[in-house]
C-alpha cells in the first residue's frame, strides 16, 4: 500500500547538493515527522515519498522549482546602514519584521558606503535538491 496523503511519517534523511556537499541530515537525530500533504515540508518531497514502504531507502531528487523555487534578485534590497548595527558583517542574518505582524530572515549579502543589501532569497533557493531517504514509520 504505501505512503499516502494524510498519512504521518517518521523519515531519516540526508540532504545534499548536486555537487555531494550535504546541507542538512537526520543523522544521529530523531528521524523528520510530518503529515503528507499538509505542506509541512518541500513539495518535491511529499511527491516523491509517495508509495513508499517502511524500511524502504531512495535516493530522490528534487528540483529548485518543487523545492524552494527560483532565486529571484527582486528579493535583494538596499537598507540604510543606520538601520543595522555598526559592526555588521557579510553573510550575518536578521529578522525582519512586517507591518502586518509578520517575520523573514535576510542575509546581509553586500555592505556599500552608506547601503547594506540585504537577501530575502531562502538560502536553498534556486538549487536542485537530492535526498536520501528511508521511511521509519508510518501511521
Amino acid at each position: 500500500m504505501g505512503i499516502k496523503k494524510g498519512d504521518k511519517v517518521l523519515v531519516h534523511y540526508v540532504g545534499k547538493f548536486e555537487n555531494g556537499e550535504i546541507f542538512d541530515s537526520s543523522e544521529g537525530k530523531e528521524p523528520l515527522e510530518f503529515v503528507v500533504g499538509e505542506g509541512q515540508i518541500i513539495l518535491g518531497f511529499e511527491e516523491q515519498i509517495l508509495g513508499m514502504e517502511v524500511g524502504e531507502k531512495k535516493t530522490i531528487n528534487v528540483p529548485y522549482d518543487k523545492a524552494y523555487g527560483e532565486y529571484r534578485e527582486d528579493l535583494i534590497f538596499p537598507v540604510d546602514k543606520t538601520q543595522l548595527p555598526e559592526n555588521v558583517e557579510v553573510g550575518q542574518l536578521f529578522e525582519v519584521h512586517q507591518p502586518d505582524g509578520g517575520a523573514f530572515i535576510v542575509k546581509v549579502s553586500e555592505i556599500l558606503e552608506d547601503k547594506v543589501m540585504l537577501d530575502a532569497n531562502h538560502p536553498l533557493a534556486g538549487k536542485n535538491l537530492i535526498f536520501d531517504v528511508e521511511i521509519v514509520s508510518i501511521s
